[in-house]
């Protein structure tokens, strides 16, 4: 957990991390679904110095329940985070560009 967490981000990263193992996760996995869970949560209540615009304006983590994991649904990144990854390699054009398009850009 960052430095300066609140004793309810601590409690929510345990219990998520928690319910991760109990899932079957690694450890190590378990521990990173903690992490961003939490920051991104943070991120989104305006604790956090810096958030990504996915952050801040996608479904909340709570509110999303795993929609874009497991055997059915989208599938991959959404088409925000596959824009703040073409904004970050600097890829022209990437405001006009649909979802198929930033992913054969980004080379995915």
């Amino acid at each position: 957990m960052p430095r300066g967490s609140s004793p309810k981000r601590e409690r929510q990263y345990e219990h998520i991390k928690d319910s991760a193992k109990q899932r079957g996760e690694s450890d190590k996995r378990a521990k990173e679904i903690a992490a961003r869970t939490v920051n991104k949560e943070r991120a989104r209540s305006g604790e956090s110095r810096t958030a990504s615009r996915t952050s801040i304006q996608d479904m909340s983590s709570s509110r999303r329940g795993g929609q874009r994991s497991g055997p059915s649904g989208p599938k991959g990144p959404t088409k925000d985070q596959l824009y703040e990854e073409a904004k970050k390699k600097n890829i022209e054009g990437r405001s006009q560009m649909n979802k198929e398009q930033l992913k054969n850009a980004l080379g995915k």
